[in-house]
């Protein structure tokens, strides 16, 4: 197996990694142009740039750079630093390109209404391959989610049994009623999933969250769910609220400030009446 088919290997199981070139040579060095070498989310190497200490601090560069989800290059000189003399005859300087490698960003999406539409419509061409469920099986359809990588007609508690979202998984409760959201979301945050989001009003996100709270559900996992949902671009319409929900998610993959969970009102206003500031049960 060569070192490609090891990064689609490791994309199939949702698991991360970074892929070390070298880019650039002047001199002689240990290894040769366009050498590579695979370093997955446990640490293990396939191939390897050469060995030596420059090839660990590769490695470790490689750590940072699937953290941080953004490619770096690196520059050796094997003459000036007397780390990298190995006693080889090598002389010469060398660039090394990391890059990540990432799996498949899955958006888990629960609720198959006039949102979900949308946001599915939105969401693929952003690089998001989305699983659609819903407990109607006259909602849930391939022919109405055609380019859905999934769709489930199931009740919800069936299919939480049977999903298991992973760290590169993002999930988003657009169902028809509260009840059936809160279900969801007492699920969703005792996940691995990466993102949490649930449409709704401020009223209705603080009266779930304190039933779950008084359930037992300690308050911290709360911490990372996005409600209300999507970025504030005073989206109405089911199309603008889907294009809203979208970009949180697209911000939310490439780190950006924006897309940090809306919480700072919630621990405000936990033992106060919020006002209601959208009414989404008619867009769903």
């Amino acid at each position: 197996m060569d070192i490609y088919e090891h990064i689609v290997d490791l994309r199939r199981q949702g698991r991360r990694g970074a892929v070390a070139t070298i880019v650039n040579v002047r001199g002689s060095i240990p290894s040769f142009q366009t050498a590579k070498m695979l370093v997955r989310d446990d640490g293990s190497i396939v191939g390897t740039i050469g060995g030596g200490c420059v090839e660990a601090d590769v490695w470790q560069a490689a750590r940072e750079v699937m953290e941080s989800e953004k490619p770096k290059t690196l520059k050796f000189d094997l003459n000036q630093d007397p780390k990298y003399d190995t006693g080889l005859v090598c002389g010469g300087t060398l660039e090394v390109f990391v890059e990540p490698v990432l799996p498949p960003a899955l958006l888990y999406l629960f609720g198959a209404g006039h949102v979900a539409l949308n946001l599915c419509r939105t969401a693929v061409p952003a690089g998001f391959d989305v699983i659609v469920t819903d407990d109607r099986s006259s909602y849930a359809t391939k022919e109405r989610f055609p380019a859905a990588s999934e769709v489930h007609a199931l009740e919800f508690d069936e299919a939480m049994r049977k999903l298991d979202p992973n760290e590169s998984s993002y999930i988003v409760i657009v169902t028809r009623g509260h009840r059936d959201d809160m279900r969801i979301l007492r699920w969703a945050v005792q996940t691995r999933a990466r993102y949490v989001g649930m449409i709704g009003s401020k009223r209705k996100v603080i009266s779930i969250f304190k039933t779950l709270q008084e359930e037992g559900l300690p308050a911290h996992l709360f911490d990372r769910v996005h409600s209300p949902i999507g970025l504030d671009i005073g989206a109405v319409t089911p199309e603008e609220i889907a294009v809203a929900i979208t970009a949180e998610l697209i911000a939310f993959r490439r780190h950006a400030t924006s897309a940090l969970p809306h919480m700072s009102w919630f621990k405000a206003k936990l033992d106060s009446t919020a006002e209601e500031v959208l009414d989404d049960d008619n867009t769903r």
